[in-house]
């Protein structure tokens, strides 16, 4: 019915928008776990992720997907493949998402993710066929604008970037083309990643700073756990491309923590990149907040 595939957009919305003020309040984390190392701060957060992301499931009524994405391993073992490297796409953005705060690649990051859901937006609508409202489509020429001015004042992208932009798409479209995108498929990926994880937590020579640094890693994971569930969530909900559209306000996010908190400033010229991105997540939220509004009167009794 139109009244519930509304309830969908605006709850896929919502939990996209939470996962990604989650996410910029976890760019801050890094630094301040010095002296833990890029690889280390990784280890850290797979191994507290995994237990709380089982929590959650369980509290959230999710734990079945865990158990169904169990009995199609079973029953068609191949299953097990895309997992597993599914599990090695994801793990390789978390790593990078730990090191490049305190390794001055925290801007060439946020670059990575404006580019993203441009690529993810590419990708909705020639792989998956979908179709882009006008308000969509304003908002995808804006931040295309704005990703343009980028390219061309920096006249070349970074590995970091690159890597952001095109390997987030890549494990989004396999998890969809290959019916594993659930939270139930998270939790294995995250339990294939925990061995690494425990082997560079228990090896790492700063294991001894681990006791002071408990209240920020505890953080570190909470704020972990319920992003990533709040984003495969959303993921599920909503289009590929508003999902790609929505993922703008991440970036953002992180480059405002980039400039306001890790001292990575913003050139005068930049303002240009930023401005026209910033337009189109203002545009998207107006839309939602129309969808809402529509859905609001559609409940109200005649």
């Amino acid at each position: 019915m139109p009244g519930d595939g509304r309830r969908r957009v605006s709850t896929g919305v919502l939990l996209s928008v939470l996962a990604s003020a989650m996410f910029g309040a976890l760019y801050v984390l890094p630094p301040l776990l010095e002296p833990l190392t890029g690889l280390e701060i990784f280890g850290w957060r797979v191994v507290l992720t995994a237990p709380l992301v089982t929590v959650l499931l369980m509290l959230t009524r999710q734990w079945r997907t865990v158990a169904t994405m169990a009995a199609r391993v079973r029953t068609r073992p191949a299953t097990a493949g895309v997992l597993v490297l599914a599990a090695a796409l994801l793990g390789v953005q978390l790593w990078l998402f730990t090191w490049a705060p305190a390794h001055g690649h925290a801007l060439d990051v946020a670059l990575g993710y404006f580019l993203m859901p441009l690529v993810m937006v590419v990708v909705g609508v020639a792989a998956f066929g979908e179709r882009l409202s006008r308000a969509r489509l304003a908002a995808v020429l804006l931040a295309a604008g704005g990703v343009a001015h980028e390219l061309v004042r920096v006249g070349t992208l970074s590995w970091s970037t690159l890597l952001v932009a095109l390997g987030y798409p890549a494990y989004f479209v396999l998890r969809r083309r290959a019916g594993t995108a659930t939270t139930g498929a998270m939790w294995f990926e995250f339990v294939i990643l925990l061995p690494v994880a425990l082997v560079l937590v228990l090896t790492g020579p700063s294991l001894a700073v681990v006791p002071d640094l408990a209240p920020l890693l505890a953080l570190l994971g909470v704020l972990s756990s319920a992003a990533l569930v709040c984003y495969v969530v959303a993921s599920q909900l909503l289009s590929f491309s508003l999902f790609g559209l929505l993922s703008y306000l991440e970036p953002v996010l992180l480059a405002l923590v980039s400039v306001a908190l890790l001292g990575q400033g913003i050139a005068p010229d930049e303002w240009w990149t930023y401005a026209p991105i910033w337009a189109a997540v203002l545009l998207l939220a107006l839309e939602g907040a129309v969808q809402g509004s529509r859905l609001r009167r559609l409940r109200r009794p005649r």
